[in-house]
């Protein structure tokens, strides 16, 4: 365990979206550079970083099955999209001196490594962040059920759910101002509620295995570092 942490290992779940900023699409280059600079100063604690970053900054899989498109391959659109995310974390982490390796669960040999789980730790015990693209390399599976499966995969020690609000609500509070946010609440409340804080697959996997969520919001001033010295924020679920 490093000094003054209270994790060894953190798996964070990164959305497109949270890239995109206030746009609608794309990346917004100085919400990456505030990503970044957070995921910086969580490294720099000493904590090993996982990351598995979404695509629907570009494109989302489900909602081109809906317009008509075939689920699997628009699906594997999608995974193509978190590829490039994740490229462009990489570039923004390393022009701020973090070492960092992409790993894939699709195989694009000429721009990132296969996702392989001995190599991913024998890369965090190096001090170096990897970045999970592709998802689980499957249709049907979100990013989120791919974040709770590489988190205990790796053997993290918690899941954190990076999000533009500060925890988990009991209605969403941009549409309702009495919205009540909860600062612990348990798997089955999250899925018995329906509160879309992830997919139930991804709840189920973490309930299973007993691997807490925490939902913080990437905005906030040194959140991350903060979080992994011990300080509350955001939600936790946990049984």
């Amino acid at each position: 365990m490093p000094k003054n942490t209270k994790y060894k290992r953190i798996l964070l779940k990164l959305s497109g979206e949270a890239l995109a900023g206030e746009k609608d699409f794309g990346v917004d280059s100085k919400t990456l550079e505030m990503i970044s600079l957070q995921i910086k100063d969580l490294a720099a604690t000493g904590v090993e970083v996982g990351i598995v970053v979404g695509g629907g900054n570009i494109f989302r899989g489900i909602q081109g099955s809906e317009k008509g498109m075939d689920r699997a391959q628009s699906d594997y659109m999608g995974m193509l999209a978190t590829v490039i995310n994740s490229l462009a974390l990489q570039d923004s982490l390393e022009r701020l001196g973090v070492s960092t390796r992409v790993q894939s669960a699709i195989h694009i040999m000429q721009v990132v490594e296969p996702y392989i789980r001995r190599k991913a730790t024998r890369h965090f015990e190096k001090g170096r962040v990897v970045i999970f693209a592709a998802g689980t390399g499957n249709p049907y599976f979100s990013t989120d059920t791919a974040a709770a499966l590489r988190a205990m995969e790796v053997e993290a020690d918690v899941l954190v759910k990076a999000t533009k609000v500060n925890g988990v609500y009991d209605c969403d509070p941009a549409k309702n101002k009495d919205a009540k946010r909860f600062e612990q609440i348990s798997y089955m409340d999250v899925l018995n509620k329906h509160l879309n804080v992830m997919d139930s697959t991804a709840i189920s996997l973490c309930m299973d295995n007993n691997l807490p969520i925490v939902v913080l919001d990437i905005k906030e001033e040194s959140c991350l570092s903060r979080f992994a010295t011990g300080e509350t924020i955001g939600t936790l679920i946990e049984k």
